[in-house]
């Protein structure tokens, strides 16, 4: 029975590695920033349309992003994007943070089959929807209270 499960794996396996990169591969594996953040200063959560959610946490301290984590109920591409995205927003100011786009996520990751690009998008716009909550928390920051933090 080993022998067998084996052989599925190394066949699964090889069919990964001839749709998507290393990196991606890597980052879907052992994804980076994956988890809830207790005291984050700011959340966001999409769900895109193929009904995968990632959710974003982020720590901003002096405009700056300290530290990003995410969670996904989606596949393994979307793992991979939410583990990537959080791994390219730490160290960015906000500004820096909100240029993020589908294609940085997609060049970081060397690229996904087209059936996948979506999750890149996804989480670069779950990631923009975090600063953009910040942003209008140092607005006015009473809104805080309100806002509801998974």
């Amino acid at each position: 029975m080993s022998d067998n499960l084996d052989d599925f794996e190394e066949l699964l396996m090889g069919e990964a590695r001839r749709n998507y990169s290393a990196k991606a591969i890597d980052h879907a594996m052992n994804p980076r920033n994956l988890g809830a953040m207790e005291n984050a200063d700011v959340y966001a959560s999409i769900t895109g349309p193929c009904g995968d959610t990632i959710e974003i946490w982020l720590k901003i301290d002096d405009n700056i992003i300290s530290r990003a984590t995410y969670i996904t109920d989606g596949c393994g591409t979307s793992i991979a994007s939410g583990s990537m995205v959080t791994e390219l927003a730490k160290g960015k100011n906000i500004r820096e943070a909100l240029a993020i786009g589908q294609q940085d996520v997609l060049d970081a990751l060397d690229g996904l089959p087209e059936e996948s690009r979506h999750c890149a998008l996804l989480a670069s716009n779950t990631l923009k929807a975090a600063v953009r909550e910040y942003i209008d928390i140092k607005k006015e920051p009473w809104k805080k209270t309100y806002r509801k933090q998974k």
